[in-house]
Parts: C-alpha cells; structure tokens; sequence
C-alpha cells in the first residue's frame, strides 16, 4: 500500500492553507467548502500529502502545547539557516536553535502561526525509502 495523506484537525484550515502555500511552497490539490474547509496540500516533490481540515466532531489537538517530539512536520531544506530565517519573518517561531546531530544532519524546529511543530532538515546523507 501506499500513504495516500496524513491529515490533521485544526482550528483555521484556510489561514494554514493559505500559509503553507505561500511559505512552505505547497501545492493546493483540492479543497472542499463548509463546514470542514479540508484543504489537501502536496509537497514539490509532488508525492507527500498533508490534510488540514477542522470537524467538530473532534477536539483540535492544541498543538502548542504538544512537545514538537511527540509530532512534527518536517521539510527538507537546502539551507536550515536561511529557510528558518525566512519562515520566522513570516510569522514562525523558534522552538530551540540549530542542531547537528551524529549522522551529519542539521535540523531546526519551529511552530507555525497556529503553534504546529514544523522540523527544517538538511540531511547530512540523503535518505532514500526506494529498494
């Protein structure tokens, strides 16, 4: 099987949208209207998809509170300095500094304007899930 998306339940599906287009350099792939406002976003490889949506039916995890640990979202980045630099001035937050770790790989952590932990990685090795 394949992943088709991994979605997440937040309070403002249109402003995160709208958001990780613009600074996350994501794609809209399909939206639907009320009451969920599901926005369905692909990442510029074109194959990692993301829904953002907000139900009622259940809680929105407050995210901002959650240790970027237990969940993040991470982007793969040609420059961690610089891309945390850009996406700070565009309304994210430093959730601790630049960070090297034994494989090479430098990785930041950052929330967006809703408090969701966003990871920047320039990996020291590339990764490859392809056999």
């Amino acid at each position: 099987m394949k992943i088709e998306h991994v979605a997440f339940n937040v309070a403002e599906p249109v402003a995160m949208a709208h958001w990780y287009t613009e600074h996350l350099q994501m794609r809209v792939v399909r939206i639907s209207g009320p009451p969920w406002h599901a926005h369905f976003l692909v990442d510029t490889a074109e194959q990692s998809m993301i829904e953002i949506y907000y139900n009622p039916k259940a809680p929105v995890p407050e995210y901002g509170k959650m240790d970027p640990l237990v969940l993040h979202l991470a982007f793969a980045v040609e420059d961690v300095q610089a891309a945390r630099a850009r996406l700070m001035q565009a309304g994210a937050t430093a959730e601790g500094g630049i960070d090297t770790n034994p494989y090479g790989d430098s990785l930041s952590m950052l929330r967006d304007p809703w408090g969701f932990a966003v990871q920047l990685v320039k990996r020291g090795t590339l990764m490859s899930a392809a056999k």
